[in-house]
């Protein structure tokens, strides 16, 4: 069985303190074969909130890739948001913003959706595309194929921002290319749903994370994923840590499964409340 943990929207600058400790705390105990941060690990890009991301990602005891967010973008300084405005995430993070990781039955490969010149909206570009097709179908039959990304593929009405250039056709693209799963966050509202860009299309699992660490809560608890892969099932453990608590513990179990290999994922159960995602 793969094990892998989810995170998303740490915005270190603007965390619960002492939420980052507990989290890396407890982890050891969820023994994930690999971790993925979705996206916005700093809340200005600053140096000093890079440095805090970078000692949570070594804390953590499984390997751990990321991908940028908006908010890993300088957003205050125009020169440095146009010109370079992934050094601060090249110098503390990883040098590719688009990397791929494996383990045993499944392979995660991350997408870069952070674009100065569309600083909340995202976009994903024809050539990030491109790799990401390559990538998830070089995968070995049998694996897991996951996509990491910040930038939601769908956005559902009530989130009140403007859809990502390029989600429709990414979807359609990625789903043809075989993924299974695609993770997402930025939204701060958790979500887990099988979702197809048109009518009879292949079903792909969107997971998204709320905000792991942040005070920006938008109604919700802070929270990860907890995704298990055991060749048939993909089950998805919401964690919470609720009200003042620094411990997270569940708060859903879902359980996919893929019964026709054509039309996609489905659930097998009811999933818990997605907060309007």
């Amino acid at each position: 069985m793969a094990r892998l943990l989810h995170l998303s929207d740490l915005h270190f600058g603007r965390d619960r303190p002492g939420l980052a400790a507990a989290l890396a705390e407890q982890a050891a105990g969820w023994a994930p074969d690999l971790a993925v941060v979705t996206g916005d690990l700093t809340q200005r890009a600053l140096a000093g909130q890079y440095r805090a991301a970078a000692a949570l990602i070594a804390a953590l005891p499984c390997p751990v890739i990321a991908v940028p967010g908006n908010h890993d973008l300088p957003l205050w300084n125009p020169v440095a948001r146009f010109l370079w405005p992934l050094r601060g995430w090249r110098g503390a993070i990883a040098r590719d913003p688009e990397p791929m990781a494996g383990v045993p039955g499944l392979r995660l490969v991350g997408m870069n959706t952070a674009d100065p010149f569309a600083w909340e909206r995202g976009r994903i570009t024809g050539a990030a595309l491109r790799r990401a097709c390559a990538r998830i179908g070089a995968a070995p039959p049998g694996q897991l194929r996951v996509v990491a990304m910040h930038h939601p593929l769908h956005q559902p009405p009530q989130s009140g921002k403007a859809p990502m250039p390029g989600a429709d056709a990414a979807l359609q693209a990625l789903a043809a290319a075989g993924a299974d799963v695609v993770l997402c966050g930025h939204l701060h509202r958790w979500a887990a749903m099988p979702f197809a860009q048109r009518e009879g299309g292949r079903n792909l699992l969107f997971v998204q994370a709320g905000t792991t660490l942040s005070t920006r809560l938008r109604g919700e608890e802070n929270d990860l994923n907890l995704i298990a892969w055991d060749g048939a099932t993909v089950t998805v453990t919401r964690m919470a840590a609720v009200g003042e608590s620094l411990d997270f513990a569940p708060a859903g179990v879902t359980r996919f499964h893929q019964p026709d290999a054509a039309r996609g994922w489905a659930a097998e159960a009811t999933a818990p409340k997605a907060g309007g995602a």
